[in-house]
């Protein structure tokens, strides 16, 4: 089988970051998916269930509100690692062109202090695996390390 796009990155030098994973044609349409890498794969430790499940919740709740990305928000979820997130919009885009959206999703978590959406028994299967706490230490550290002053190689992934 040939190696999907992500598995053919080199990690050893994959560094936190907001990086465009792929782009797929469905239809006359562009669905591009972003790696949103928040922890350095295979130097730090992976985030634990909990609090990406929270980040999960909240983030995907605000992206389907947002005003402008709302409708064109496909899925946020996380990677199977540990050391990030998925996000699929419909479009065709640069990572730069969602630094914006990112900083408001990354403030918008590190300023939450209310319920997390879905956190319940009737809406979700895991309701108690969440941490709010420590999601807001993973949100601030992001958006001081990537977001605040995006340098190009936090937005191309490494060759």
């Amino acid at each position: 089988m040939e190696k999907i796009t992500s598995f053919t990155i080199d990690h050893n030098k994959l560094v936190p970051g907001l990086y465009v994973s792929r782009k797929d044609h469905v239809e006359g349409a562009v669905i591009t998916t972003f790696d949103i890498r928040m922890t350095n794969p295979n130097e730090e430790p992976v985030m634990n269930t909990a609090e990406m499940h929270t980040i999960e919740h909240l983030a995907a709740t605000f992206l389907r509100n947002h005003s402008v990305y709302g409708k064109k928000t496909i899925y946020f979820g996380p990677m199977g690692c540990r050391t990030g997130f998925y996000l699929l919009l419909a479009g065709d885009y640069q990572s730069s062109d969602i630094v914006d959206l990112m900083r408001e999703l990354f403030v918008f978590i590190a300023d939450y202090y209310d319920e997390v959406p879905g956190a319940s028994a009737k809406d979700c299967g895991n309701y108690l695996d969440n941490n709010l706490n420590l999601a807001k230490i993973y949100m601030r550290k992001f958006k001081q390390e990537v977001l605040d002053n995006p340098a190009p190689e936090r937005l191309v992934y490494p060759q």
